[in-house]
């Protein structure tokens, strides 16, 4: 553990530069209507401007926190930052849908070279009775950023145009800049071998499965070209992510995914719970925001006001958490924060229609906010809890690596989904209009409102449903004994046999 005498300030500033980049996670969301009118082009390929972010996100994830260990975090943190802006200004002057994707992709390298380091500054920062209140802020930080996005998002594209989601990351990209230069400390580095073997197999196992799940119902889930199909391509994927994990077993110099950690069954259990949360809070605001703006006609602004009862509770709330989770097993608060997920989603599922009463729709966001203040903070913190200094940058990259997996998988999950139900549900409308009317901008004609919004209803089933795996999962969690506190960061006191046997 490194003596730094004033962590917080450091944790404060890194912490601005992870907002920006968890914002811009689920800031798209509510601009992607604009984006399709603007750059004329489709759901499907509007989509992939996140899909594109989270998916090279996600994949560097494995390497970069051992790239902090290697080089330091405060310099790999400053590079990826550098990255971050500079994309978030090519993004802004895309002139079309390919270039936008192609910058989108930059944008999440940056983002990738930035999170482990932020985990990683904590952990070797903070003493394990300090730990999780400094989690505690680093996870409210992470549900906070994903739901002011699609606010702050829909304040800018009625305000300056869809571009301006993207340039306002330099000016903060700048700040955040220099703050982490003058206040984040230069910490020990490690001794690390990087496994690029491991590193292609991931990427190409997830690039094959992400693209054969978003591309699919546009190939009728047949053919794509020759011989290759698109379950072709998505087993193949998963073929290839498997040999990934027997890589990392039997790699004796230094696999990317040290396979020890997940001997600890917080940790196994809170990286699968953490997936399950990136998979729905990436996936339900899409539903969600095509409603609002395609069938209810609200502005960007109006659709991202529907979300301010889940920021306020949420954001008001994740501090409160923060402290209880060093005197409560968080498993309590987490499978609650689960529940509460899905039953909101599903609340919303049901509540769709044409005519419903707008107001209404802010009872299940509410819903929402109290749900995610109880789920970043207790997922992190047991996490991170054992983890040594040496495995820091490792273990909160394959930490911040499966949230990204969860979310490019939901972005891709709920894409496809979309398209599937929009060709179940419009046929079915009087008046035979195609959805292609309104996919480069246009308006939904009245005669369509019910089966768009039938297909955006069943669309939302898909993250509740996941919610409530996520809760079957973390319910799991390992508890103190009886009796026994539940000591800093959540840990169960490892020098009794009893405490040991609960793992």
């Amino acid at each position: 553990m490194n003596k730094v005498t004033r962590p917080w300030p450091a944790l404060w500033a890194l912490v601005i530069g992870f907002f920006m980049i968890m914002i811009d996670s689920t800031i798209v969301s509510v601009a992607n209507p604009k984006i399709m009118e603007g750059l004329k082009t489709d759901i499907n390929s509007v989509i992939w401007v996140t899909s594109a972010y989270l998916l090279a996100y996600a994949v560097p994830l494995l390497i970069t926190g051992r790239l902090g260990d290697r080089f330091g975090p405060k310099n790999v943190y400053l590079i990826g930052l550098v990255v971050f802006t500079a994309a978030s200004a090519w993004c802004g002057f895309s002139g079309d849908i390919s270039m936008l994707i192609l910058a989108r992709a930059f944008q999440g390298l940056g983002a990738a070279l930035m999170t482990p380091q932020t985990m990683s500054v904590i952990t070797r920062t903070f003493p394990p009775d300090r730990r999780g209140a400094a989690m505690g802020l680093w996870g409210s930080v992470a549900g906070v950023a994903t739901l002011v996005g699609p606010i702050l998002g829909g304040v800018l594209v009625d305000g300056f145009g869809w571009e301006w989601i993207f340039f306002v990351n330099v000016p903060v990209g700048i700040i955040a800049f220099v703050l982490a230069w003058r206040l984040v400390p230069k910490l020990t580095t490690h001794t690390h071998r990087f496994d690029i073997l491991g590193v292609i197999l991931s990427a190409v196992g997830m690039f094959l499965v992400v693209f054969g799940i978003q591309e699919g119902e546009n190939y009728d889930w047949g053919t794509i070209v020759g011989p290759i199909s698109v379950w072709s391509l998505i087993i193949a994927g998963i073929i290839v992510l498997a040999a990934f994990v027997v890589w990392q077993r039997f790699n004796r110099a230094e696999p990317l995914v040290p396979l020890k950690l997940f001997r600890d069954r917080n940790f196994s259990l809170a990286n699968a719970g953490i997936t399950m949360v990136g998979f729905v809070i990436t996936s339900f605001s899409l539903p969600l925001v095509f409603f609002f703006q395609i069938v209810r006609g609200l502005t960007p602004t109006q659709s991202a006001l529907m979300l301010v009862p889940m920021a306020l509770l949420s954001g008001g709330l994740a501090p409160l958490v923060g402290k209880i989770i060093d005197r409560v097993p968080p498993r309590y608060i987490a499978v609650s924060g689960m529940l509460l997920l899905a039953i909101a989603l599903a609340w919303y599922s049901t509540m769709l229609s044409p005519t419903v009463p707008i107001g209404m729709l802010l009872l299940p966001s509410a819903v929402l906010g109290l749900a995610n203040a109880g789920i970043w903070s207790p997922l992190s913190t047991t996490a991170t809890h054992n983890l040594p200094p040496r495995d820091a940058g490792a273990g909160s990259g394959v930490y911040n690596m499966t949230r990204q997996v969860g979310a490019v998988l939901g972005s891709a999950a709920i894409a496809a989904l979309i398209q599937a139900r929009l060709t179940a549900e419009l046929p079915k409308s009087p008046g035979g209009v195609s959805m292609d009317s309104f996919s480069s901008g246009g308006a939904l004609p009245a005669a369509l409102h019910q089966g768009f919004t039938n297909a955006m209803a069943q669309s939302l089933l898909l993250p509740a449903a996941v919610a409530v795996i996520g809760a079957a999962i973390v319910v799991f969690f390992a508890k103190p004994k009886r009796g026994q506190a539940w000591e800093g960061t959540g840990s169960v006191p490892a020098q009794t046999p009893s405490a040991a046997r609960t793992r």
